[in-house]
Parts: C-alpha cells; structure tokens; sequence
C-alpha cells in the first residue's frame, strides 16, 4: 500500500456512499477513487464493499477497518494542525463509551458543558453496560467501573461510586428493617443479572475490615439498574445498586439506605484509552474536563 491515498480514497467513499460523491470531494474521478480502492483491497487479502450500479456499501471487513480509519484520520488532521500551529479551537469527532446509567446521569452534564466551551466539537456517545474494545470499535475513550482486568489500556481514575443497599419504606414497613447482615437472608432480593454472562451479581459488604460476598435467592431478577431501582421504590425487596442511581429517590424519601456501615470500599471509575501516545486535543478537553468534575474529590 502506497502512502495514505487509498484510505482515504476509501474513507470518503464510506461516508458518501459512492464513488462518484467522493470523487467530487476529494477533486478527482471516479474511475480513480475506485481503482485507489481496488488496490487497498488487493494490498489487504480482503473485500471491503459491496458494489452495485448505484451505490457501494461496507462488508463487516469494511465496517472494522472504516471505524479505525476514521480515528487514525481525524488524529493525523489534529496533529497537522498543532504542528502548523492553527488549531485554535477543538474539532472532529470524540467516540466514547460508557456505562448506560452512569453516562446519562453523571457523564452527559460534564459532556454537555464541553460541548458548549467547544463548538466544533462533536460527539458520538455509547451507552452500554457490555465492555466494548477499543481499538476495534475505533473509540478515543472509555469510562469503566470497577478494578480493570485489561493491562494494555491506559487508564485514569477520576471518580468512584459506593454501592447502596436500599428498600422503600413501604416495604421495610410491612417486613422490617434488616440491622446486621444475617438478617438479609429473610428478605426478598431484587438482584442484577449480568448482561454479559447471565449471572447473578453477589452483593458485597464490608464487615469491619473483612470483605464480604453474598449470593442471596432472588425474589426479582432484572439485567438494568434503573429497572432494579424502580421494583425496589414499587416494594418487591431489597436491593444493592451503584449511589448514582438512587440519590434521587433516596432525597424524595422514595428509599431508604439500609446498613450504611457495613458499605464495601467504593469502586474507583476509571477513563480508559487505547495507548498512551500523543492524544489529540478532543481527548485532552475530555481528559480534563473529567479532572475537574463538580464534587469529585468528595465522592
């Protein structure tokens, strides 16, 4: 493969959809673009449209190596532009993924307010509670919750969350209210199902300085957290969720906290990157913006 024309030959003709569009954007012809193309394919062993007489479209092979250009790209343009010394203001695209609850409550404030100091900035924000890869999926960043497992990734803690066991006073009200951990095994338990595996989630403790784990027989299991917030205001049990998810409730008097002391250590949320070379400067507002997020230092 010669230089960088056949990518982006190839990137313009995904977004645009033909290679007569791309053509025109890019100030050349179609005959051209398509044959730039024809050689990325052959220098790559695989496919990477499927043509027709009006349109071309991604093959997954296609798909995987658009989502890594477009990164690649838009990270060659910013450091053009920092080297010319022009970048005045933050552009392009900023890919995230994060988790669902988690990034509607806390992260799209702090989002938002980026957004705003930069106009030209744009985002496309994932919400999943599935782990996604993010060389792959061509992601600038990832917020994960919890110790993580992957060693290549460059992480940043800058938040954690506590997780609250609660009921609704309506509940605790007909079945009591449980005051140490042996208690539990005689309430009804609104449990989460992990999406990725289909198990149960343990409920963790902290007794004095010893860690514990708890598996308790459901009474409801739901794999969405706010779905497990909303049967424990309804009254079906108890329930262990992340504090995020219930600070609402808990100051409408819709729930209440049960065994604060006995809360295990929060669990740090961290900002993972795919590698710690330069990173251009979307992923630098972001990274800082996420440093100075209201009441950090206090959770």
């Amino acid at each position: 493969m010669q230089g960088l024309q056949p990518l982006i030959a190839f990137a313009q003709t995904a977004r645009r959809g033909s290679f007569a569009a791309a053509a025109r954007d890019l100030g050349g012809t179609p005959s051209t673009v398509a044959k730039s193309v024809a050689r990325l394919e052959a220098s790559l062993g695989v496919r990477l449209f499927h043509r027709t007489t009006r349109q071309v479209t991604l093959t997954p092979d296609g798909e995987r190596l658009f989502r890594r250009c477009e990164r690649v790209l838009s990270e060659l343009d910013d450091l053009q532009a920092d080297a010319a010394g022009t970048r005045a203001t933050v552009g392009g695209t900023l890919r995230l993924d994060a988790p669902v609850t988690y990034g509607r409550k806390v992260l799209m404030p702090v989002l938002n307010a980026l957004l705003r100091r930069h106009p030209e900035l744009r985002l496309d924000l994932r919400l999943q509670d599935s782990y996604a890869d993010l060389v792959r999926d061509g992601l600038d960043a990832a917020i994960r919750v919890g110790e993580l497992q992957d060693s290549r990734l460059v992480a940043r803690r800058f938040d954690a969350q506590h997780l609250l066991l609660v009921a609704s006073p309506a509940y605790l009200a007909e079945r009591g209210e449980p005051l140490r951990l042996d208690q539990l095994a005689g309430h009804g338990a609104i449990v989460f199902r992990l999406p990725s595996s289909g198990r149960q989630r343990p409920w963790q403790f902290r007794n004095g300085r010893q860690a514990v784990s708890l598996l308790p027989t459901p009474s409801v299991e739901v794999n969405d957290g706010e779905g497990i917030v909303a049967a424990a205001v309804l009254g079906l049990g108890l329930a262990q969720v992340p504090d995020n998810m219930v600070v609402d409730a808990i100051a409408r008097g819709e729930l209440v906290e049960l065994l604060p002391r006995n809360r295990p250590p929060a669990m740090p949320i961290s900002v993972v990157l795919p590698t710690s070379r330069l990173q251009p400067p979307r992923v630098r507002v972001l990274l800082e913006a996420l440093e100075a997020m209201p009441g950090r230092a206090t959770r």
